[in-house]
């Protein structure tokens, strides 16, 4: 019989957190516990009690995995579209998938109802890090500065609400179920453009 491949304490966690997204993806913030993701990773409870203390734990580092993946995307994308070589869209498109497809909205929600809003800190804390990262240098001021807080602000509270309600409501009112997506390409690209150096 072959033993299984021994891994590292990192190598082991990140498979968990892994395991964890797609248990997200799949079948909702609430199948993820220590039982399920170990019998996905063929590991123990108490292994990942070691790693994690508690569901609640892991769910926190999910978050925070999560969190870390999606805000190094969106900074590399918007890298691109200041070179040139993308485009607001691509970056809207960015944030609001990972509270859509990637299951970020409903494990926000999921762990606020179950009272672990702790959890959420990570999250906020990432996003707060991408946007003084990505920060154009042309916002020297402390108006500009705030005027890119408040809109990175506004585009993952419309993210969020898209991926909880987006669909249901744009239908009742008339509208493509991209209007929320539209609507904040519109107000990134207004922003770029504001951003943009003088000739």
């Amino acid at each position: 019989m072959a033993s299984r491949k021994r891994l590292s304490p990192e190598e082991s966690r990140l498979a968990a957190l892994e395991a964890a997204r797609t248990l997200l993806i799949e079948t909702g913030p609430q199948s993820i516990t220590l039982k399920a993701v170990g019998a996905r990773v063929g590991r123990t409870h108490a292994n990942l009690l070691h790693h994690f203390g508690s569901a609640a734990g892991l769910q926190k580092a999910l978050a925070a995995h999560l969190a870390t993946n999606v805000c190094e995307a969106i900074a590399v994308a918007v890298r691109a579209s200041r070179a040139g070589q993308g485009s607001p869209r691509q970056v809207v498109d960015l944030a609001f998938d990972a509270f859509d497809k990637e299951g970020a909205g409903a494990l926000a929600s999921w762990m606020i109802l179950t009272g672990n809003e702790d959890a959420l800190t990570p999250i906020v804390e990432t996003i707060h890090q991408l946007v003084d990262e990505i920060a154009p240098e042309e916002a020297e001021t402390h108006e500009e500065i705030m005027r890119v807080h408040q809109e990175t602000l506004a585009l993952v509270l419309i993210a969020m609400g898209d991926a909880l309600i987006g669909a249901a409501l744009a239908r009742s009112l008339g509208l493509p179920e991209t209007a929320a997506r539209d609507r904040a390409e519109q107000m990134l690209t207004t922003s770029m453009a504001g951003f943009t150096p003088p000739g």
